[in-house]
């Protein structure tokens, strides 16, 4: 074996290709065949694309489908803490060893071909979830859709969440040219689930040409509110009613859940979900990272948002759970991101700001951060920390010496900004403890 741990695999792997990035599908395609895979996989498929809420929607099957009592594998990106997170079955991460022995399987496959990080992972999850035997695989793509590694694999049924821009130096800023981007991951004659209204007219066309069965929110499938408490969802084959409420904050999950549902009863599985295995499902689904309270005194929230659409899905939250003291913002963002939308959307909703710099690859320094704010808004009452921890730390003693129980700090931006803030207070309440 090249490597004996888990993360001298992963160190060696982001210096073997000479791009970070590097769409296309011929690597991988070729690497795949050499380990004796087809693009028809040996188990159903449900690949996931969009802009946002791919991470919720995948949560969402995955919860669903284990409550079915079937095996689950899950395939994600990128991951918070430990890079296991990425390839799960039936909800856990799996263990170093299966993955250095994936690894080490690929890199004999590949003989001289440079894969990328993202290549090496989404083939090591085919591989693992085949020798894990697992009854059904949830994959979700990275980046895009036509040239992800993930759509080197056909799918049983795709779901296409929203779309928005993000990623502009690899998609481009056009919606219509993004759509056209994720519709590559849908197939002739077999379903894809369109999990918002309105999709790019592109999109459309592309499954028009094709020959895709579309099944549309809004037109083929329906869900709606009854009360505070529960929806019921419209299939065309099936009603689900009194669907409780998921376990994830945003009344946009409600959408995410519905097209994780319809897409699940479009696979041909060996056992079908019923609606009690919904109705778990939704009410034990988690996703770090996704307005999620990490500290009670002060309160916490950590969330990933770092596009404008996913600001404008944080502000909403927010609004809509006001309250009555102030609410301080740590923000750290990779410099490649919309700064200036992301920020105008939640500006109506933060009371104190606190930009953090980013010491990774395409970060923001503290410094360009704090002046992305001013921008906004010259006198708006800002401090600016060279990291996150050192943001939180300031966080922390404000809320000691002014803050009150009523108030909240909301950290938001991108993955790395919430690990660090995530990992902080974790350290703090075990000390604590």
């Amino acid at each position: 074996m090249r490597f004996e741990n888990l993360q001298d695999w992963l160190t060696w792997q982001e210096s073997l290709s000479p791009k970070e990035i590097d769409l296309g599908l011929d690597r991988v395609s070729t690497v795949l065949k050499n380990l004796n895979f087809s693009a028809d996989f040996f188990c159903p498929v449900i690949t996931v694309a969009g802009t946002n809420g791919k991470g919720s929607t995948v949560a969402f099957a995955e919860s669903i489908l284990h409550q079915s009592g079937l095996s689950v594998g899950c395939y994600t990106s990128p991951h918070l803490f430990h890079y296991n997170e990425r390839i799960r079955v039936n909800q856990q991460p799996v263990s170093d060893e299966t993955l250095c022995q994936a690894f080490e399987l690929i890199d004999q496959a590949r003989k001289n071909i440079p894969l990328t990080y993202f290549e090496f992972g989404t083939l090591a999850s085919l591989l693992v979830f085949k020798m894990l035997d697992v009854d059904v695989a949830v994959l979700e793509v990275g980046l895009g859709g036509r040239l992800d590694a993930v759509n080197v694999i056909n799918p049983d049924v795709c779901i296409i969440t929203s779309i928005a821009i993000d990623h502009v130096d690899w998609l481009g800023d056009d919606i219509e040219g993004i759509g056209r981007e994720k519709a590559g991951i849908m197939r002739s004659n077999r379903p894809t689930v369109i999990g918002f209204f309105n999709p790019p007219r592109s999109v459309l066309d592309f499954a028009q040409q094709t020959g895709v069965h579309l099944y549309r929110l809004g037109h083929e499938y329906l869900y709606q509110r009854l009360s505070a408490g529960d929806w019921q969802l419209n299939m065309p084959d099936r009603h689900l009613e009194n669907l409780p409420e998921p376990n994830l904050h945003g009344s946009f999950q409600m959408q995410n859940a519905a097209a994780a549902i319809m897409a699940i009863d479009l696979l041909s599985l060996k056992k079908k979900t019923d609606t009690q295995a919904v109705a778990n499902g939704l009410r034990q689904v988690q996703l770090a990272g996704r307005y999620q309270l990490i500290n009670h005194k002060p309160q916490v929230i950590v969330d990933v948002a770092h596009n404008e659409q996913s600001a404008g899905a944080l502000s909403e939250i927010l609004r809509d759970n006001p309250v009555s003291g102030k609410t301080l913002a740590i923000v750290g963002m990779l410099a490649d991101k919309a700064v200036a939308e992301v920020l105008n959307k939640l500006f109506p909703e933060v009371d104190i700001w606190v930009s953090a710099g980013l010491a990774v690859p395409r970060g923001m320094s503290a410094k360009n951060m704090a002046q992305a704010v001013r921008e906004i808004d010259a006198d708006v009452k800002l401090t600016a920390c060279d990291s996150v921890t050192e943001a939180c730390e300031y966080t922390l003693k404000l809320s000691q010496d002014q803050l009150t129980e009523n108030d909240r700090i909301i950290v938001f931006g991108s993955f790395y900004t919430v690990a660090e803030a995530t990992g902080f207070f974790n350290a703090r309440i075990t000390a604590n403890s």
